[in-house]
């Protein structure tokens, strides 16, 4: 790569890096994580794999490099007037997110990955961060209405409304209904409410 080129706007390696990122979506998307190969991401992306191998080193750096990009992301976060509207809307993004029948298998490769390894895990946790930071803004918001006392951990309310999602898919390997999206946002809701967060 050439001095400057991962800054031009729309340059070659923009080009590159969103060619292969989308690849490595798509291979996840079909194969998992256990089915990813950098050979795969180059055939399918069209660039050869030398530049592959040199610029993203293995199949956990293609992970990294797809979440970094994922985290800089919009995230689309309700404003539905309440609090309780806010938090089961942000609930079931997560949920339908994991149904979705092409995002939902990308979804779940990336936790496979991050058990698995240290480097997509890191990256993984970095995606995270970004995407509770955006959401806190509806419990801020709540706080400045006053439909929840301050002062109130407001990334830690996201993450108490989504952990139920997670823990029945990926550790007890349940479906995740409406209602019980809904009921996980409206415990992290009781809670935050009590003045336990």
């Amino acid at each position: 790569m050439e001095a400057g080129e991962s800054k031009r706007p729309g340059g070659r390696s923009a080009r590159v890096r969103d060619a292969v990122r989308r690849a490595t979506l798509a291979e996840l998307a079909e194969h998992g994580y256990a089915g990813l190969t950098v050979e795969r991401v180059a055939e399918r992306s069209g660039v050869h794999k030398t530049t592959v191998y040199r610029r993203w080193g293995n199949v956990e750096g293609l992970i990294s490099d797809a979440l970094e990009l994922a985290r800089d992301e919009p995230w689309p976060i309700p404003d539905t007037g309440t609090i309780e509207g806010d938090l089961r809307g942000i609930v079931q993004l997560v949920r339908s997110g994991f149904a979705d029948p092409e995002l939902g298998p990308v979804s779940s490769a990336f936790v496979a990955a991050a058990v698995q390894n240290e480097a997509a895990a890191r990256a993984l946790h970095e995606f995270f961060v970004a995407r509770h930071d955006q959401s806190a803004e509806v419990v801020r918001r709540a706080v400045t209405r006053g439909e929840l006392p301050g002062p109130v951990d407001a990334r830690e309310v996201i993450r108490i409304a989504v952990a139920p999602v997670y823990y029945r898919l990926f550790v007890t390997h349940e479906p995740v209904s409406e209602r019980d999206a809904d009921r996980a946002a409206d415990a992290a809701l009781a809670a935050a409410r009590a003045g336990v967060l």
